[in-house]
């Protein structure tokens, strides 16, 4: 019997999204707790239509995908009323060929992200489902994120980073897929075979997203360095994107939480500006995410830009007896804010992309931030005080 269960996965991870088949049903599930739902398909990207509401009870949904990949805030049925929203998922797994894996962490083996499902959550004071489609869909732009903790969709709560919040901003011509881990560096990124994983995905014309910094500038090695192997590292990224037919975005490590004087230190050394110049000699647009995070942070103040991070006193989550401090990592507020950052990058360079921002996208200024007390986030199931891997 286990033989035929391995033979039919080995069977479903040889199709294409192409090949798949719609999924159709009938949920009809309205709980006060978070719930999931989970479809076994290829990889490749795929139309969820969700339609919300429950003929008994008024319901309050978050929709998210994935590890907590955010796609829609609060929706309000009321009893017996209901409302259908669409998105793009991009699901994807370890697999690059019949001999060959992506090198995934201990840790990130059990991730939603990586399984053989497409995974949708819902959230809120009352996450009510009536019927749920899934369709494999061809005619979208997929761009990939490469990327450390301050990219990956973190799996659990508090932890959170722009690559799961920038979907809320985006309609169904563009899909995000999310390749980042918490602790990786160029030079591991690329050992891991991720680029090259993405690489069997990419279609001409898609695009890849890349931030590093805050785990290079770690590494001592002779050769290592801003001007050496990071220097070279981007280069490879551009290089190889480009000979696939792929548009590559470089973006600049974002600020560590530093005060001194009243000001936010640079900690990156040289990194952000050997990003430019490797970007300025291959013709590769780049956003400038040091800056404005460091913006961000000294328009809210040195104690009021721990609102963004993942300070929390003693006891706020199950298991947590003693607080939490962590002045790299976002929360769900911080991170929101970097996504916002990013939509104004790709803006400022009048990146094609922008064309696909749903109808309610209000241009920001990190300099003027949303006000993290008007900030509201359903938290998913789930919650772990484990700090992610990297700093």
């Amino acid at each position: 019997m286990k033989k035929l269960i391995f033979t039919l996965c080995l069977v479903a991870c040889s199709m294409t999204a192409a090949q798949a088949q719609t999924i159709d049903t009938l949920l009809n599930k309205v709980s006060t707790q978070p719930f999931t739902f989970s479809a076994q398909v290829p990889d490749g990207n795929y139309r969820v239509t969700v339609t919300l509401g429950n003929k008994k009870k008024a319901g309050q949904t978050v929709v998210r995908a994935e590890s907590r990949r955010h796609y829609f805030d609060m929706i309000t049925t009321k009893k017996g009323k209901y409302e259908t929203v669409s998105f793009v998922v991009n699901k994807h797994n370890p697999v690059i060929d019949s001999k060959t894996r992506v090198k995934l962490k201990p840790r990130e083996i059990d991730y939603k992200n990586w399984d053989d499902s497409l995974n949708l959550s819902f959230c809120g004071p009352m996450p009510a489902v009536q019927r749920i489609q899934i369709e494999p869909i061809k005619n979208v732009t997929t761009v990939f994120l490469c990327g450390n903790s301050t990219v990956v969709d973190q799996e659990n709560e508090p932890w959170a980073s722009w690559g799961q919040m920038i979907t809320r901003w985006f309609g169904e011509g563009v899909v995000f897929a999310n390749y980042a881990e918490s602790g990786l560096s160029c030079t591991t990124f690329l050992a891991q075979l991720r680029l090259d994983k993405i690489l069997t995905q990419l279609k001409k014309d898609d695009y890849v997203i890349v931030e590093f910094g805050h785990n290079d500038e770690k590494e001592k090695k002779a050769g290592d360095g801003a001007w050496y192997s990071y220097s070279r590292n981007l280069k490879i990224f551009a290089d190889r994107v480009k000979s696939a037919g792929g548009h590559i975005i470089f973006c600049t490590p974002t600020a560590r939480r530093a005060f001194k004087d009243g000001r936010n230190q640079n900690t990156h050394g040289d990194y952000p500006e050997a990003m430019k110049t490797v970007a300025r000699r291959e013709h590769v647009p780049v956003i400038d995410l040091t800056a404005m995070s460091t913006t961000f942070y000294e328009a809210l103040g040195e104690e009021g830009s721990k609102k963004a991070l993942v300070h929390y006193p003693a006891n706020t989550f199950p298991g947590q007896d003693k607080a939490l401090a962590d002045n790299t990592h976002f929360n769900p507020y911080g991170a929101w804010q970097i996504a916002k950052m990013i939509v104004t990058g790709l803006k400022q360079m009048d990146s094609p992309l922008v064309r696909h921002l749903r109808a309610d996208w209000q241009d920001y200024n990190p300099a003027q931030p949303d006000d993290p007390a008007q900030f509201v986030w359903h938290m998913s199931a789930g919650s772990n005080i484990t700090k992610p891997d990297g700093n």
